[in-house]
C-alpha cells in the first residue's frame, strides 16, 4: 500500500513537471516564431515559410511514426479498453504535440499532453514491477491530474476520465480508494508546479474568466435561443470535421501537413484572433469584445470552428476544448449584442450557456462540462451550465442517432 501511495504521488509530480515544461516550451517557441523571427526578418511574412517547414516536418514524422497526437477521446478509449498506450515513438509524439501549438494552429494542448502522460505512465508500468498490474489505473490518475492542472479545475480532471458519456452506461464515479489516490496525485502535481514557478519566477496563468454575471428574467427566456445555437455550433464542428477528413484523404501525406502549415501561417497574419488555442484571444474578448461588432463576432465563431476542424484533419492536431470555448463565447457575445441594448450585463450568461450546450453535445459528459466551464464563468451560473450541457447532449444524441458507449473518435480509430 505504501508503494502504491508513493507511486500516485510520484505520478502527480511527473504530470506537473511535464505540464510545466510543455507549456514553457510552447511559450518559448511561440515567441521565437511570432516575435523574434519577424523582428529579425523585418516583417511577419517570415512566419509563413516557417509554418510551411514546420508542417512538412510534422508530415514526415506522421509518415514515419504515425498520426500523433491522438485526440483526447482516443487516448482515454485506448487506456480504458485496450489497457495499453504505445510509448515507443515518444520523442516524435512529443514533437507532433508541440509543433502545431507553436506554429499557431487552432488547437489546444490537452490532446497532446494526455498522450504524453499516458505514454510515460505505461512506460513506468512496464518498468516498475508492482505498478505493472495496475498500469491503466495509474495512467488514468496521471491523465486526470494533468487535465485538472491544465484547466485549473481538479474536479474536471477526474470527471473527464471517469464520467461515461450520456449515451453510454451512465455516470460512474470512482471508488473511494481511487479518489484518495487522485487527491494525492493532484496535490503532488499542484505542489510541483508551484515549486517550479517559484524557482524560475514564472507562472501558469489560467484561462481568462468573466469576473461577474448579472442574470435577469429576460436571460431565462433567451436560454431558448442559446441552447439551440450551441447545438448548431456542435453540428457545424462535426460537419466541418467530416468534410475536412474527406478532403485530407485526397491529399498525399507530408503535402497535406505542409499545405496546412502554409494556410495556418497566412491566417495567423490575416486573422490572428481565429488562430492559436484561443486563450490570449479570450482575454481580449472579455476585456472589450476585441473591438468587434456583433456580426463580426459571430463570423469569427464560424471561422474559428472551420479552422479548428481543418487543422485537426490536415495534420496539425491537438485538442478542441479551448478553441470551442472561444468560438462559442464569440457567438454568445454577438447574440447578446443583437438581443439587448445593454449587452455588457448579458454577455457572460449568453456565452456560458451557449458554450455549455456545445460542449455538452460534443462530450456527452454534463458533469465534466460543468466543472470545465467553471474555469471561465462565474459559479452563479453552475445550474444553467449544467442544464444546458444536459439538454445539448440530449439533442445531439437524438441527432447523431448513437447507441454505443464508446466515443466516436475511438470507434473511428478502431475501425481504421
Amino acid at each position: 500500500m505504501a508503494s502504491v501511495l508513493a507511486l500516485a504521488v510520484m505520478l502527480g509530480g511527473v504530470a506537473g513537471t511535464v505540464l510545466w515544461l510543455f507549456l514553457q516550451a510552447i511559450s518559448l517557441g511561440t515567441s521565437l516564431i511570432w516575435d523574434f523571427a519577424p523582428s529579425f526578418a523585418g516583417g511577419q511574412w517570415i512566419a509563413v515559410p516557417i509554418c510551411a517547414i514546420g508542417g512538412c516536418a510534422i508530415g514526415l514524422l506522421h509518415r514515419r511514426y504515425g498520426d500523433y497526437p491522438d485526440e483526447l477521446d482516443v487516448v482515454l478509449g485506448k487506456v480504458k479498453q485496450e489497457k495499453h498506450y504505445d510509448y515507443r515513438p515518444f520523442l516524435p509524439m512529443l514533437a507532433c504535440a508541440l509543433l502545431p501549438l507553436i506554429l499557431g494552429a487552432s488547437v489546444g494542448p490537452e490532446a497532446g499532453l494526455t498522450g504524453i502522460i499516458a505514454a510515460l505512465c505505461y512506460w513506468i508500468g512496464d518498468n516498475v514491477s508492482f505498478a505493472r498490474k495496475n498500469a491503466s489505473t495509474f495512467t488514468e490518475l496521471g491523465e486526470a491530474a494533468t487535465l485538472g492542472q491544465l484547466f485549473h479545475m481538479p474536479l474536471f480532471g477526474i470527471l473527464a476520465v471517469e464520467e461515461a458519456p450520456m449515451d453510454g452506461e451512465g455516470t460512474r464515479l470512482p471508488r473511494m480508494e481511487k479518489l484518495v489516490l487522485y487527491c494525492l496525485s493532484a496535490g503532488s502535481s499542484i505542489l510541483v508546479i508551484w515549486c517550479l514557478n517559484q524557482a524560475f519566477n514564472s507562472s501558469l496563468e489560467g484561462f481568462p474568466s468573466f469576473s461577474e454575471v448579472d442574470i435577469a428574467v429576460i436571460d431565462y427566456a433567451a436560454v431558448l435561443m442559446y441552447i439551440p445555437a450551441g447545438v448548431l455550433v456542435y453540428l457545424l464542428y462535426k460537419v466541418s470535421c467530416d468534410m475536412a477528413q474527406r478532403g485530407a484523404e485526397k491529399v498525399p501525406s507530408v503535402l497535406k501537413e505542409t499545405l496546412c502549415g502554409i494556410i495556418v501561417g497566412i491566417m495567423c497574419m490575416m486573422v490572428p484572433m481565429a488562430m492559436f488555442s484561443g486563450e490570449d484571444q479570450m482575454a481580449e474578448l472579455i476585456g472589450g469584445f476585441g473591438g468587434l461588432g456583433a456580426w463580426a463576432l459571430m463570423g469569427l465563431c464560424v471561422l474559428k470552428v472551420l479552422m479548428t476542424a481543418f487543422c485537426l484533419r490536415f495534420g496539425l492536431k491537438g485538442g478542441h476544448f479551448f478553441p470551442l470555448i472561444f468560438a462559442c463565447s464569440c457567438l454568445g457575445m454577438g447574440m447578446s449584442m443583437l438581443l439587448f441594448p445593454d449587452s455588457f450585463s448579458h454577455v457572460a450568461f449568453a456565452a456560458g450557456v451557449l458554450t455549455a450546450a456545445t460542449l455538452g453535445a460534443q462530450m456527452k459528459k454534463p458533469l465534466a462540462v460543468t466543472m470545465l466551464l467553471l474555469l471561465c464563468f462565474p459559479f452563479r451560473m453552475v445550474f444553467w451550465i449544467f442544464v444546458a450541457a444536459v439538454i445539448g447532449g440530449w439533442i445531439a444524441r437524438l441527432v447523431d442517432g448513437r447507441s454505443g458507449p464508446a466515443p466516436v473518435a475511438y470507434e473511428d480509430e478502431v475501425s481504421t
